[in-house]
């Protein structure tokens, strides 16, 4: 009983063989190891977020957010987004992979100048392709280090039965050439420091301890949704903005998505009660995307009234 009430007051430290629980936890010996030794784990000093002017939240701009002088420095609390993927979509150019990784690199650079100290940036992305097998997802987390983003961890979307029924198996049944079928994609998530939010004690956080508990964990189970339903080629589903904004946001907070498509992230943003802007350079999702955001809040007014 003293040797528990012990480890208890004085906190448990990294084991070999880790431990049934944790108490305290003392991880300092594992960060001060060689295995950290070359990482930046420096804190960030926040001495204010900058207000965004007002004219501009609650918006869609159709442009490019490689230029995203319309937001100053610190002012973002949260990225979410969906890149396009290259892969010959509509939207798509045709560009080579060294070429598609600097096309996203000259917008996460502007995030994370508008990025909040403390801020995340949460990008979901799917790997491509099995001749060779392109980890866009290795590929995104090397830029996003260089550029000076803290990796927090990366979430696996487990799509499970609404995962796209493809059928190409390799050589079917046999060792001969078998191909892996992905049902998941991967949500990226970093921060500008490693620390946490700026004068957090006067915000409202708006999750219940079960949305939290499960939020946390590293695999999330949910449907995806048809692009037909849409009307965008490549949307991801509002549950994902959702749990996000709700994890990494406190009420009032800004949302940001610089490759806003059909919406989801806005729609998600104003249904919890932050506020968002996105870029497009679309002027079609742009419209798409304003439409499907009145809509969605005009149903929801009207069934309030009634």
């Amino acid at each position: 009983m003293k040797t528990e009430q012990k480890r208890k007051s004085e906190g448990t430290q990294t084991s070999s063989f880790g431990v049934g629980g944790r108490f305290n936890h003392d991880s300092s010996k594992f960060y001060s190891s060689k295995m950290y030794s070359k990482i930046d784990s420096s804190v960030m000093i926040a001495e204010k977020e900058n207000a965004i002017d007002s004219a501009i939240l609650d918006k869609i701009l159709c442009k490019s957010s490689n230029n995203m002088k319309e937001l100053p420095d610190n002012s973002i609390h949260l990225m979410v987004t969906s890149p396009p993927y290259n892969v010959g979509k509509e939207y798509d150019k045709d560009l080579s992979l060294d070429e598609y990784r600097e096309l996203l690199k000259s917008v996460f650079k502007e995030v994370y100048r508008v990025l909040a100290i403390g801020g995340r940036a949460c990008i979901n992305v799917a790997n491509l392709g099995r001749k060779p097998y392109i980890p866009l997802h290795s590929f995104i987390i090397e830029d996003m280090t260089k550029i000076g983003f803290f990796m927090r961890g990366e979430i696996i979307w487990n799509k499970g039965s609404s995962a796209s029924p493809s059928t190409a198996w390799g050589s079917w049944m046999s060792a001969k050439n078998p191909t892996l079928r992905d049902v998941h994609e991967y949500i990226l998530v970093f921060s500008k420091g490693n620390n946490g939010r700026f004068n957090s004690d006067t915000k409202e956080s708006t999750i219940t301890k079960d949305e939290f508990m499960e939020l946390t964990k590293s695999v999330w189970h949910f449907q995806a949704v048809q692009a037909r339903s849409i009307g965008h080629p490549a949307p991801f589903p509002l549950e994902l903005p959702l749990r996000l904004i709700k994890l990494y946001t406190f009420k009032g907070d800004v949302v940001l998505d610089p490759f806003m498509g059909s919406g989801q992230t806005a729609i998600a943003a104003k249904k919890l009660g932050r506020r968002y802007i996105g870029y497009d350079i679309s002027k079609e999702y742009c419209k798409l995307a304003e439409d499907r955001i009145k809509n969605e809040f005009a149903q929801k007014t009207l069934k309030n009234a009634t």
